[in-house]
């Protein structure tokens, strides 16, 4: 862990002016517990040992860095290289946080596992996790979140979850959340919510961060096996921000420029994106202080984007400490250009990316060609065989792109 990591957040769950839990009374002792545990158990030989042998024995780490040549030439200047995130077993980088917190809800005695998901890949990972460890399993998904997953959808349920459909709002990631929260305050002595990004009440921020970092050790350690040398331009999407923070953990305190990118959907209208610090205000959502996408009435705003994933009016308090402190770029890609990077990316490297994945080889593509001589790191957070039906059916193959 580097000097920023075990600085960040405070004692009490802030990163500046970012963070806490605010909680409902009767959840405060349950999350004084998740905590105390944490700190506990993250500093033990077993429970370190346990997860570097998950990791390597049952996930397939560590996950490999690829150059992308052929992406590189075609676009010209930098060169294009990524953290292949979607070799992962399940297919995103979503399992390194669910087999830890699931080994955190053993260690606390819990017998079922919950979530919130938006593209399907939490959901999967943590019925995998629960799966591993013979737990009860209980995902939350917005309706429309599950016609546009359908795959994931499936293989929640053959992995032996309990899916639920949220069906009020705007039936999406933001009232998954709220119905998952509204279900666990019920069963919070048996269960653990497993929040599924870098958000929520502390210790989330910080404890799905530290699952992810494993991702910036790997990367940084291979992109110099590699090239002699660190990237000179590190890149994730970001929409809670968990694939980005594990990316950049490893690149923080180095001379690199780092760069969020968020969806900005099909235009800069309130309600037709989802670029939370492009466009937000310092607000509250789900238990903790972070910028918010808020309406005229100073609510959490609808929001859009083709990527279930980044479909959420907030993001981790860490992202906007970042932001405010300008150690990190924060960004966009509209769904066009994440539309036209998923089908660059199959049909020039054979690698078909996740949709969230998409906006961070967009960002790559466009700002390839204004570096000549310097190289690019993205996250490809995951891949894209749960987007398949869902572009093919609505964009085709991508011909108008």
């Amino acid at each position: 862990m580097t000097a920023y990591l075990k600085s960040m957040p405070d004692k009490d769950g802030y990163f500046g002016d970012y963070g806490g839990a605010m909680l409902p009374p009767p959840l405060e002792p349950h999350f004084k517990a998740i905590r105390e545990a944490y700190e506990t158990i993250s500093k033990s030989a077993e429970f370190i040992r346990e997860l570097r042998y998950i990791r390597k024995h049952f996930q397939g780490r560590p996950t490999p860095v690829s150059h992308f040549k052929n992406l590189s030439a075609m676009c010209g200047g930098a060169q294009i290289y990524a953290k292949r995130e979607d070799l992962n077993h399940t297919g995103a980088h979503k399992l390194n946080h669910c087999m830890a917190e699931a080994l955190l809800a053993k260690y606390m005695g819990k017998t079922k596992l919950m979530a919130e998901t938006g593209a399907g890949q939490h959901g999967v990972a943590l019925a995998t996790a629960a799966a591993y460890f013979g737990m009860e399993c209980e995902i939350h998904m917005g309706e429309i979140d599950i016609a546009k997953e359908a795959p994931n959808v499936t293989r929640m349920k053959l992995l032996g979850a309990q899916v639920v459909p949220v069906s009020f709002g705007g039936r999406s990631l933001k009232e998954a959340v709220d119905s998952c929260f509204g279900s666990y305050l019920e069963q919070a002595d048996t269960a653990l919510f497993a929040i599924g990004s870098v958000v929520g009440p502390h210790p989330f921020p910080m404890m799905v961060r530290n699952f992810q970092h494993v991702v910036g050790v790997e990367a940084r350690e291979q992109f110099l096996e590699m090239t002699g040398e660190l990237p000179d331009m590190v890149a994730a999407c970001v929409g809670g921000g968990s694939n980005a923070l594990g990316l950049f953990s490893g690149f923080i305190d180095d001379d690199v420029a780092l760069y969020g990118v968020e969806p900005h959907g099909t235009s800069s209208n309130l309600g037709d994106h989802a670029a939370t610090i492009t466009y937000g205000h310092d607000g509250d959502i789900h238990g903790f202080r972070t910028l918010v996408l808020t309406d005229e009435n100073g609510e959490p705003a609808p929001v859009h984007t083709v990527a279930s994933g980044l479909d959420y009016p907030g993001v981790g308090p860490e992202h906007a400490h970042l932001h405010k402190t300008g150690r990190v770029t924060y960004t966009a890609a509209d769904d066009k250009e994440a539309l036209k990077a998923f089908y660059a990316l199959s049909r020039h490297e054979g690698i078909i990316p996740a949709l969230e994945s998409a906006h961070a080889v967009a960002f790559a593509m466009r700002e390839a060609a204004n570096h000549p001589g310097k190289s690019i790191l993205i996250n490809l957070s995951g891949r894209g065989d749960k987007d398949i039906d869902y572009v093919v059916d609505t964009f085709g193959m991508g011909e108008g792109l």
